[in-house]
């Protein structure tokens, strides 16, 4: 009692392990207590005992380990961890419970096995328990038995892996012990009711007696398939809906509800692969060539007892099969040949895929030997064919069998054909496409009409089986010229077909006989029938079948033209008077006209007009009406081609006469709808060219280029007609020749570049000719076909679209019209000997033999002899360098074999991934290269099938295994679908996960995610079942971190739920009789059902058929959903400060710099690392799609789409979607190009609206790349580059594009120097000399290298920029560029000389023109063909001159930095403080001195552009990092009202919103004197309100309030705000309505009303917006009346607009209340109006003239003679708002029209009464840059600020004169959002135009000249008054 005390007190761990049994037993009872209790399966309290659980089951005491076992099934049941466990405690069960002779440990130690399979540890289970079998104890193996069958009974054959228990299941049949045995017979019985009879092939070598017991067992069974009872923890869904459907009504729930149904096992993989090669006789080789007939049959007997074998091991078969087929086709023994057949198939059974690889090599010898006609060798030979076809594919061996089909041995082409019907049964839709149709087809017909009757049905055989595969619709074109009876036949097939497929008791002859004589009886199968039931829907399926008209004699035609025409009519047709002709011609075409197509004999008819003189007649008018009616009988009657054949020969002879010409063309155009144009334009083009009238030949082909377009170009005979336009291209007259090169164009819309290839070896001068050609129809897409689509339905049409689409869009498969050319002949044996050869040297000759021989042929067949197998060979070389010729080779056979080159992946192909085990770098590149090369052509499933990937994958060479896995990691993510045998590779993609190599590893980690794309998660993680258990949990972990970046699948292509769909519903109805004929062999046959082909039992259930294609309908849909909702989400992902991580790798170099000539692999595979971070995956995968084009066009699309709605995103990644264009400028494909110059287009523009500005490290890696394309051959990329080029300067600074401008001189294109050096000219002139870096006279210096050049184009840009140059800074020019020779002096000088001749003819225009040019960019600011244009050196300098208004350039020193102030904060803050109190000494009058009148003195421009430095600087002090200094330099310049009233939208816009942000800001409390700062802004948000521009003001609050209700994250205090200033503005509108352009308002609010239209408006939180946006509306309607609907001029499809709607309601309503007091007036004040309208039209007309640079001097003249007549007429309306400038060139041209028509001739300015206008006129042209660089003092600058105030008016002057000087305002222009450089260009126009006005105001009121000779006369006071500036500020 003291020991039981003693343990007692443990805790039950601690008993658990006690050495007293009794506390053990303790232990697991309190255990079982303890594991029933806790509820949480993932409690810590499980780990306590996870070590402990193996000793629960293998106690030694047997009570306790009975009450152990209890305990562990407990813990298994409820643990988390439990699974971990399952290896050690399924071994102890095994060995210590299974054992035991209680009953109830055997059944606790069973459940505890299933329980571990329930909790997903089936496969360690599994395992455990085949071990047991081979213990020796038999109760084990019977327990162990047992227990497999009770987890197959519950569990299912889907989750219990059948293979390794069928293996070792024949081994208990042979045990001793009865027990074994009947257990093992109760084990075969549980697997046969899943697997059925695949069980039997593995049970074949079992006692007979045994077997014969198990298959009366077999019998007894139910037919009913078995269901899974139990289910794993993961199957809880599936479980819940078994216990639904019991409770239901239990059987009554089984059949057709399960999601999945139940795996079809296949025997073959049930069974152990058996090594042959090894076992072959020793002198087999030597046997098989022996001369004596025995010793070869032994040879051959051996072989053929091995291949019996039904499942082989894979090894080296080549020489093995290169023997047997030796025998196969040239022993003369034909008992040999028939046993070398069964070898062959026995081969091909056993090895099935695998044999694949040498299918090639037999298949045409065994269709060679089709000759013999002794039935055993028939017989053994379709034997062995059909074995092979199951190895590979029809596409494969497509070409061999085609080649014998034309062989003349009827035997050969009889076998051939019933092999292919024979295929073709094993074929689906998907596996016979259209292009295997299209090469069999022509084949077949010919052998319908063979001498030979076996011929001719195995034909029909073929066709029919083809037809029942694919459905009628498929096959149909290619039958057309067959006639009824053939036709019947083929349909007759079908039926045997089916029969065939479905029915093997009955012998084909009999079934072929009744069913003959019953369709006899019966009659065809009628014309018109739907071929497809269910597709039919009751809907009438379109004629396919055309119609067939015999020929008539001539007799019976005249019979039968009589019937329908007039008696006249025939007695005239062949009169010898052209006017009976004619009259006869009338009749017949009224007759025509009449007619009914039903009665309209067409053959008759035609024949009648071909009577004598027929096609030969002399009268052109009667030859017209013939040609006519020719058309008319086309159209409307059922016209066969035996009436075409009649009328074609005279269509051709009349197609190039003058005037009959267009009736022949028509006739043409008819008979081809009638006849399809294939055909027609076939039979045409072959008798045009029988003929030698060129005429002829040319119209014939310009007819076709048109009818092409008109009808489309399917079924076109391309081959055919490259032929004739070859014919043409060699014609001698040129006529001729250029209609061929038109046809070509048309061609290339629907084939493309390929098209080339087929005349490469015309003359150059001809190439030339086609290249300029398909050049025009670059770009452009074929038209939409309108004519030929008559016979057939809508729905016709929809589904012959579809099958277009599914063959690549309905274009021909150019590569496959390619003439390719057999080179198996010329692959002799002696060169295949010499690449075998021992000496290297002759090995290479071989090689070189073997290139040449390829190089020659061009395009090869894929017949190549036995060159795989010595290639092959050379790949293993010891030779390093032979290895890289065999990969050039390599790569020469494949672009020389096209998609033929399918059949040699298995036995060339796999070799090539031998190689990337290579130890030698280049030797690797040069296999990757060819690997690519083949896969390109091949595509990627012929590599994925079979075991040979993951045999290569199962090498251990680190260099083989991360080519490989990088290579799949590339390509499957492009592929929607991959075979099965992926499965395979896994294992080995696990090794490599715990590879040595880290770069294996590293790869294998990349590829984890793509495979699991395609196998799942599910199957991969199944998969580490067999994983060791070290390895089972990290390869686990990569696993589920794989499933997190897993990429989404590719969706399927639009069109296949439609080819499910005619899967299931593709078979033809049968006719009655044959209907009949089936119901006597099967009692009910469903010949519409898919189950026919599969050879399975049909059902017959419309509703379980209905629900079948419902479901396969949702599955596609659901997979569609999915698909869209991937791609419905963003598209740019935000990583925090993504960009700057990136920024900084590539500063650090821990990332390759964007830097390269040609961009490498390893630049790609980068961009695509860090894409896959921030880009979504399915955007990546289709800018990254390797094959398709049209992806990547897509995808530029939608980025271009979503731009605007993700603008954060894009800016976020900008830097990664300019290299990824980066990589397309290296590219060929236009299409990409042109789309991706598209899309920056729209890119530039919009960041600058937001006021994005490029760093340094997006733009160093785009604008180099930018620039190689300025110089692109196409007119129009150049274009569109130009273009972005001067978008960029917008977000990037114009100075820093200069440098790379700079750089792209120095190309070797010349079309790149020239463009650069244009475009570095238009910089210069836009920008000024300041954009020149580093310096300008360095830059100068280079390009005026260029005017050197050989290069013209280059010469006169090089002229031209610094003609730019000379334009801005004069002859110091001369000094910049350095010393020229002597020519190119010459030539410049000259162009100087020539550029100034020019210059008078083009006087500037006035500002209003320079504002109306402008215009349409302010309004389109987005616009992406937007560019600037080189304009002639003249143009360029009247535009400069205009444009020193708004882009005045400033001396470097004293230039305002935008960039630098934006970068460098600290900087601005050093500059000093603005003091605004002590400005006023400033603003004092200052005496200027007063110029001569003739002269404008030397300093005034020096003066000008210093005073304008000025207020640059005070405007920098907005920037100033003290807030108060920012707010002080705000109030300062809106304190002046002229300058405020030049701020543009954009900068109000920006201002306000800054403003009201900053009051809004709760930080601003917290500062000290917060509150006193907050009142200076509200106080500066009102002066802004009333100073500024009234029309940009308020545009801008509307946008502002626009903006704000956009965004959801804005406050709703700011817009209360923003509202709050538009009340303001409302308030005091009827003082400023005056001055606002209604137009723009009216804009605004519409684009307002757009956003927000009356509903949406009301639904927002708060009526305000709405209220106010309608008191808005309400006041100009109350101010302006009607008035204001005139002012809707800007507003696009107006009657549209809900403003217009609402405008005409207020002012209707207004009208009815104002109407009363309106009336009594109207009539007093309506002539006044009308007078005063009419005059206002006449005026505005006038000065639309005036302000027009080519009306005007018409315009001056006619305002001249109006004042002349109407001397009182008011003026001032119509200059009010326009520039002084403006108004004194009026003035001036007034003046002078006065003096002419006076007789005073040119008027001379006096020294007191001259107009000062005239004076500025004269000196705007002679203002000029200092360029002397010369530093002035800041005292002069605050005094030329005191001057330009006073001149504004901000001092001594009226009001009244500063309306005159308001600057230009465009009323008709739409606001642009201005950047803060716009803001200083305009406040610098102002100032200009100020100082011409003050000057000209001087020199008015000047009366002492001499004033203006001492400029510095005052220059002591000017001294002083810095003193005391100086002074103040201290």
């Amino acid at each position: 009692m003291g020991d039981d005390s003693e343990w007692m007190k443990l805790p039950i761990d601690q008993k658990c392990e006690h050495k007293v049994w009794k506390a053990r037993l303790n232990g697991y009872e309190e255990a079982l207590k303890l594991f029933n209790r806790i509820e949480d399966e993932k409690s810590p309290e499980w780990g306590k005992y996870l070590g402990l659980l193996k000793k629960f089951v293998t106690d030694s005491n047997a009570v306790a380990q009975l009450k152990g076992l209890e305990a562990a099934l407990a813990y298994i049941k409820n643990a988390h961890v439990a699974g971990k466990t399952s290896g050690e405690v399924v071994s102890g069960v095994v060995s210590k419970v299974f054992n035991q002779p209680k009953a109830r440990a055997k059944e606790l130690g069973s459940d505890i096995c299933l329980m571990y399979m329930e909790i997903e540890r089936a496969e360690v289970v599994q395992d455990e328990l085949i071990k047991g079998l081979d213990n020796k104890n038999p109760k084990i193996v019977v327990t162990c038995i047992e227990t497999l069958r009770k987890a197959l009974s519950e569990f299912g054959s889907k989750i219990i892996t059948l293979k390794p228990v069928v293996k070792v299941l024949p081994k208990q049949f042979e045990s001793r012990e009865k027990a074994v045995r009947d257990e093992a017979k109760l084990l075969a019985v549980e697997i046969y009711k899943w697997i059925r009879d695949a069980l039997r092939p593995p049970l074949q070598g079992i006692n007979s007696v045994q077997l014969k017991e198990l298959e009366e067992e077999w019998v007894k069974l139910p037919t009913t398939a078995p269901k899974q009872s139990r289910f794993l923890r993961s199957q809880q869904a599936l479980k819940a809906k078994f216990e639904q459907q019991q409770a239901a009504g239990g059987d009554e729930a089984d059949g057709d509800n399960d999601d999945e149904p139940a795996p079809q096992v296949d025997p073959y993989e049930l069974l152990e692969a058996v090594e042959i090669l090894s076992k072959l006789p020793k002198d087999f080789y030597d046997k098989i060539e022996a001369k004596k007939w025995q010793e070869r049959k032994e040879a051959l007997e051996a072989v053929e007892i091995l291949a019996k074998n039904p499942k082989l091991e894979n090894g080296d078969f080549g020489d093995l099969v290169r023997a047997l087929r030796k025998v196969i086709g040239k022993d003369a023994n034909v008992m040999l040949v028939t046993l070398a057949a069964k070898c062959v198939a026995g081969l091909a059974a056993g090895l099935r895929k695998k044999f694949g690889t040498y299918a090639g090599h037999v298949v045409p010898t065994i269709l060679e030997k089709f000759k013999e006609k002794k039935p055993q060798v028939v017989l053994a030979l379709q034997e062995a064919i059909d074995a092979i076809f199951l190895t590979t594919t029809l596409q494969n061996i497509s070409e061999d069998v085609l080649g014998v089909m034309e062989n003349k041995n009827p035997s050969i082409k009889q076998q051939a054909s019933l092999f292919l019907a024979r295929s073709f049964c094993h074929c689906t839709q998907a596996t016979l496409p259209k292009s295997m149709l299209k090469a069999f087809c022509p084949a077949f017909l010919k052998q319908v009409n063979d001498s030979a009757p076996e011929v001719r049905d195995a034909a029909y055989e073929a066709l029919g089986t083809a037809m029942k595969v694919v459905g009628e619709k498929a096959v149909n074109p290619f039958l057309a010229d067959l006639d009824k009876l053939k036709l019947d036949k083929v349909r007759i097939a079908i039926s045997i077909s089916i029969i065939v497929i479905n029915i093997s008791v009955f012998s084909l002859s009999s079934i072929y006989s009744m069913s003959l004589s019953l369709v006899s009886l019966g009659g065809p199968p009628k014309k018109g029938k739907p071929a497809s039931a269910p597709s039919a829907k009751g809907k009438k399926c379109p004629e396919t079948k055309e119609f067939v008209e015999t020929e008539l004699s001539i007799e019976v035609c005249e019979e039968r033209s009589a019937a329908v025409l007039p008696a006249s009519c025939m007695q005239l047709l062949d009169s010898a008077n052209w006017k009976e002709r004619l009259a006869s011609m009338e009749e017949f075409q009224k007759a025509v006209e009449q007619m009914d197509k039903s009665e309209m004999p067409c053959q008759a008819l035609v024949r009648m007009l071909a009577k004598k003189p027929g096609w030969k007649e002399t009268n052109f008018q009667v030859m017209q009406m013939k040609l006519h009616i020719v058309g008319l009988i086309a159209q409307k009657g059922s016209f066969s081609k035996t009436s075409a054949f009649v009328v074609l020969d005279g269509l051709v002879d009349k197609i190039g006469d003058v005037k009959c010409g267009g009736k022949a063309k028509e006739g043409l155009t008819a008979t081809a709808e009638a006849c399809s144009l294939p055909w027609t334009a076939e039979q045409v083009v072959s008798m045009v060219f029988a003929q030698k009238n060129p005429k002829n030949q040319a119209e014939t082909l310009n007819w076709l280029a048109n009818a092409m377009k008109e009808f489309g170009f399917a079924g076109i005979n391309v081959k055919g007609f490259i032929n004739n336009v070859k014919t043409a291209l060699g014609a001698t007259n040129p006529a001729v020749r250029t209609a061929a090169i038109t046809l070509l164009g048309v061609m290339y819309l629907y084939m493309g570049a390929p098209l080339r290839m087929f005349f490469e070896d015309e003359k150059p001068a001809l190439l030339k000719q086609i290249d300029d050609e398909f050049e025009k129809m670059q770009g452009q897409s074929p038209p939409t076909a309108f004519r030929g689509a008559k016979k057939g339905g809508a729905e016709e049409d929809g589904e012959e679209a579809d099958e277009q689409e599914e063959d690549g869009g309905g274009a021909p498969d150019v590569m496959d019209l390619l003439p390719r050319t057999d080179i198996s002949d010329k692959i002799t044996q002696d060169m295949v000997d010499k690449i075998g050869d021992k000496n290297w040297k002759i090995r290479k000759e071989g090689l070189d033999e073997v290139a040449a021989v390829i190089s020659e042929a061009k395009f090869i067949q894929p017949s190549i002899g036995e060159l795989p197998m010595a290639l092959k060979g050379r790949l293993n070389d010891s030779n390093k360098i032979l290895v890289q010729q065999t990969l050039t080779i390599l790569q020469q056979i494949a672009v020389a074999m096209g998609p033929a080159l399918k059949q040699h992946v298995k036995n060339l192909g796999m070799p090539i991934i031998t190689v990337l085990g290579d130890g030698k770098t280049n030797v690797r590149a040069a296999a990757m290269t060819t690997l690519q090369a083949w896969v390109e052509q091949t595509g990627m499933k012929d590599w994925l099938e079979g075991e040979d990937l993951s045999e290569e994958l199962k090498r251990e060479n680190p260099f083989l295994r991360q080519e490989v896995l990088g290579w799949l990691a590339e390509k499957l993510p492009t592929m929607r679908t991959v075979p099965s045998d992926l499965m395979l590779c896994v294992p080995y993609l696990y090794s490599c996960l715990e590879d040595r190599n880290g770069d294996v590893r590293k790869k294998a980690q990349d590829a984890l995610p793509i495979f699991m794309m395609h196998l799942g998660y599910e199957k991969m993680l199944k998969a580490t079942g067999k994983l060791k258990p070290a390895s089972k949990e990290p390869v686990s972990a990569l696993l589920e971190k794989a499933r997190a970046v897993m990429p989404a699948k590719l969706a399927p292509p639009p069109g296949k739920a439609g080819a499910a769909k005619s899967i299931s519903g593709g078979a033809p109805a049968l006719p009655v009789a044959l209907y009949l004929v089936m119901m006597l062999f099967l009692c009910f046959l469903s010949c519409s059902d898919v189950s026919v082909l599969s050879c399975k039992p049909p059902h017959f259930s419309p509703l379980s058929r209905c629900q079948g294609v419902l479901g396969k309908k949702a599955l596609v849909t659901k997979a569609t959903a999915k698909d869209e909702e991937d791609r419905s989400g963003v598209i740019f992902i935000l990583v925090p400060n993504g960009k700057e991580q990136r920024i900084k790798e590539e500063k650090g170099l821990k990332v390759l710099k964007w830097n390269f000539q040609t961009p490498r692999d390893e630049y790609v595979d980068q961009l695509k690392t860090q894409m896959s971070t921030c880009f979504a995956r399915w955007l990546q995968d289709e800018l990254f799609h390797a094959s398709d084009f049209q992806r990547q066009v897509k995808a530029i699309g939608v980025m271009g789409e979503r731009m605007e709605d993700e603008l954060e995103g894009t800016v976020s990644c900008l830097d990664l979607i300019l290299k990824w264009f980066t990589l397309r400028f290296f590219e060929t494909n236009s299409t990409v190009l042109m789309k991706v110059l598209e899309y920056l287009k729209l890119l530039f523009p919009t960041l600058s609206r937001e006021n994005y500005h490029l760093n340094e490290y997006e733009a160093s890696s785009f604008i180099p790349y930018l620039i190689l394309k300025v110089g692109e051959s196409k007119d129009v990329v150049r274009k569109d580059v130009r273009a972005i080029l001067t978008m960029l300067c917008k977000v990037y600074p114009a100075s820093k594009v200069f440098p790379f401008l700079m750089d792209g001189t120095k190309s070797k294109n010349s079309k790149q120097r020239a463009e650069c050096l244009e475009e570095l000219g238009c910089l210069i002139e836009n920008y000024g000399m300041n954009v020149c870096q580093p310096t300008p006279a360095k830059s100068l210096k280079e390009i005026a290298v260029h005017i050197g050049d050989r290069d013209n184009s280059v010469r006169n840009a090089a002229l031209n920029t610094v003609l730019a140059v000379y334009n801005v800074c004069g002859d110091q020019v001369y000094k910049l560029i350095g010393n020229l020779s002597e020519k190119e002096m010459s030539m410049l000088e000259e162009r100087v000389k020539r550029s100034a001749k020019k210059t008078p003819a083009a006087a500037p225009p006035s500002a209003r023109q320079a504002a109306e040019r402008e215009r349409p960019q302010r309004e389109h600011p987005s616009n992406p063909n937007a560019t600037f244009m080189r304009k002639p050196a003249h143009q360029a300098r009247a535009q400069n001159a205009i444009r020193e208004h708004s882009h005045p350039s400033i001396p470097k020193e004293f230039q305002l930095d935008l960039d630098m102030i934006e970068n460098d904060h600290t900087r601005v803050s050093e500059l000093p403080d603005l003091v605004q109190h002590k400005l006023d000494e400033l603003l004092e009058p200052i005496t200027m001195p007063e110029p001569k009148i003739r002269s404008v003195s030397p300093h005034f421009d020096d003066l000008h552009n210093s005073t304008a430095s000025t207020i640059n600087f005070v405007i920098s002090q907005v920037a100033s990092g003290d807030i108060n200094t920012s707010i002080q330099a705000l109030a300062q310049l809106f304190s002046m009202e002229s300058l405020a009233r030049e701020s543009s939208m954009g900068v109000l816009k920006d201002l306000m919103h800054g403003l009201i942000t900053l009051m809004l800001d709760a930080r601003v409390e917290d500062i000290e004197d917060g509150q006193q700062l907050i009142r200076s802004v509200n106080l500066l948000v009102v002066r802004v309100l009333e100073k500024s521009d009234q029309t940009n003001i308020l545009s801008a609050l509307l946008v502002l309030l626009q903006d704000s209700l956009t965004t959801s994250s804005g406050s709703p205090m700011f817009s209360e705000l923003v509202m709050k200033c538009l009340w303001r503005m409302i308030r005091f509108l009827p003082e400023t309505i005056n001055s606002i352009n209604l137009d723009r308002i009216l804009l605004d609010v519409h684009n307002f009303m757009k956003v927000f239209p009356k509903e949406k408006l009301k639904q927002l939180k708060s009526d305000v917006p709405h209220r106010t946006l309608k008191t808005l509306l309400h006041t100009l309607c109350k101010l302006t009346g009607a008035k204001i609907l005139d002012h809707m001029s800007m507003i696009e499809n107006k009657n549209d607009s809900e403003l217009e709607a609402h405008l005409r309601r207020v002012v209707k309503h207004s009208g009815n209340f104002s109407g009363m007091k309106s009336d009594r007036g109207t009539e007093k004040g309506q002539d006044d109006r009308m007078s005063k309208a009419k005059v206002s039209d006449i005026l505005s007309e006038i000065f639309k003239k005036i302000g027009s640079k080519e009306n005007t001097k018409e315009g001056l003249t006619e305002l001249y003679e109006y004042k002349q007549n109407y001397s009182d007429a008011d003026l001032e309306p119509f200059l009010r708002n326009t520039s002084q400038f403006f108004q004194s060139y009026v003035e001036r041209g007034l003046r002078m029209i006065e003096s002419e028509r006076e007789g005073k001739g040119r008027i001379q300015p006096s020294s007191t009464g001259t107009n000062p206008e005239r004076l500025k006129w004269n000196s705007t042209q002679k203002f000029k840059l200092p360029l002397n660089g010369e530093e002035m003092k800041p005292a002069v600058y605050y005094e030329r600020l005191k001057i330009l105030r006073q001149r504004q008016g901000l001092e001594n002057n009226s009001r009244g004169d500063s309306g005159l000087m308001r600057p230009i305002t465009s009323l008709l222009s739409k606001p642009s959002v201005a950047s803060s450089t716009d803001m200083l260009q305009s406040k610098l126009s102002q100032l200009k135009e100020s100082r011409e006005s003050h000057f000209q105001q001087e020199q008015s009121h000047s009366h002492s000249p001499t004033r203006c000779s001492s400029p510095s006369a005052n220059l002591d006071d000017l001294k002083k008054r810095l003193e005391r500036i100086k002074s103040n500020r201290q």
